[in-house]
């Protein structure tokens, strides 16, 4: 294996390792949260806001960190983002008060706010089969979506809702330490161009295709952060009853359903290489308007069965969007393009703990959170109808990897 190979390999297993990573810490509060209504006394519409902060800061940074990324390094801001997230955890972790809370939450948040715009794009350069890869680092993700609240419940079960931020804390600095060991060792080198080559789409191709996708993305943002905010309330209205009320349950519920999305986004990715991603991403809007009117009627059981197949859909759906926008946009520039996607997409974090907290203030159900999410479904399937046809088999392999591996050369 050459060395440009091996450093493509490292790469790929670090983007991955801080997809997982990043997800659990920004979801370990909406489990922990519950908690802390009994330990602070405090009402859960009170406490959810606390995170708003954090949320915001997920989608405002990402701009600046995929800057970054292209101007500096992918691979040192992978470490900066271990090291956030794991300090951000940490400070949560020893919080004694709702406002130390919400600030070692901002820290966390801004540690989240590095990975996409860097670990994908990152992860676009280094890869040879994008979907497939795409699919892999999807399925990290998933992980991490669900396992952040068996995590934080397992954790609070065990020793107490401290340790559910202290301990992933902990092994986030450790990721971040292997990495930077790496690139000390000269191991992982920073790539500036792509290992593929394709097609490079006309500037009338990319400005359209930006325009609509920013409209596609801000309601995808929105449908999947409100439903990560509302899962364990959700669940623990439905089912919690015939858990005794238990957060360990509740938690282990919410991993469950979206480790159902896991397998199903590496197909996604694996169908994305052989179909034409826009209309993978278009079937996948269009079956969820009806899942979340059904949704509205039914609590008890069948609202883990409806969570599953929603996030199924969202997954399959996540590898088609990252594509279509690698697709219109520049290598040197993609950085900034995924960073500017996650401030559409993940700055809708603090309007969906909004809109969950306005509908527990208001009802004692999700029903006008699930409402709201049909129709931004039909928006995004009305909107991507609009984009660019995306042609399939314009990309192959570089036939020298190795003219691509180090910083110091590619498309400046």
């Amino acid at each position: 294996m050459t060395d440009s190979r091996r450093s493509a390999h490292l790469s790929l297993a670090y983007s991955n390792i801080g997809h997982s990573t990043m997800h659990i810490m920004t979801v370990l509060y909406l489990t922990v949260v519950l908690e802390l209504t009994r330990e602070w006394q405090t009402d859960y519409q009170d406490l959810i806001k606390l995170w708003t902060f954090g949320s915001l800061l997920v989608g405002l940074g990402a701009p600046i960190a995929g800057w970054l990324g292209d101007r500096w390094s992918d691979a040192k801001m992978m470490v900066l983002m271990f090291a956030l997230s794991g300090l951000g955890a940490l400070a949560a972790g020893l919080s004694d008060t709702p406002d130390q809370m919400m600030w070692a939450l901002a820290i966390l948040g801004l540690g989240g706010s590095i990975y996409h715009p860097v670990g994908i794009s990152w992860t676009m350069k280094n890869a040879e089969n994008r979907g497939r890869s795409m699919g892999i680092l999807g399925i990290f993700g998933s992980i991490g979506v669900a396992g952040g609240g068996v995590v934080a419940g397992g954790l609070t079960a065990l020793w107490g809702w401290h340790s559910a931020f202290l301990v992933p804390g902990v092994i986030s600095l450790l990721f971040g330490a292997a990495l930077a060991y790496h690139i000390a060792r000269g191991q992982i080198v920073d790539r500036k161009a792509d290992m593929v080559k394709s097609q490079a789409p006309t500037r009338r191709e990319i400005v359209r295709a930006f325009l609509i996708m920013s409209v596609t993305m801000m309601c995808g943002g929105m449908i999947f952060q409100s439903l990560l905010t509302v899962a364990p309330k959700w669940f623990e209205q439905a089912v919690g009853a015939d858990m005794s009320g238990s957060v360990v349950g509740v938690g282990g519920l919410v991993t469950l359903v979206f480790l159902a999305g896991a397998i199903p986004q590496f197909l996604g990715g694996v169908l994305a290489d052989r179909f034409p991603v826009k209309w993978l991403y278009m079937g996948c809007a269009f079956l969820q308007v009806p899942f979340y009117l059904v949704a509205m009627q039914f609590m008890g059981w069948s609202s883990v069965f409806l969570a599953a197949l929603l996030v199924t859909l969202m997954n399959v759906q996540i590898p088609a969007e990252n594509l279509l926008l690698a697709r219109f946009t520049p290598a040197k520039y993609r950085g900034i393009a995924y960073g500017s996607k996650f401030v559409l997409s993940f700055g809708m974090a603090p309007l969906a703990v909004q809109l969950v907290a306005w509908a527990y203030g208001h009802s004692a159900g999700p029903e006008m959170v699930f409402a709201t999410l049909a129709v931004l479904s039909a928006l995004v399937l009305l909107s991507a109808m609009l984009l660019p046809r995306d042609d399939k088999g314009q990309e192959q392999p570089v036939t020298d990897p190795a003219r691509a591996a180090l910083a110091t050369g590619g498309d400046d």
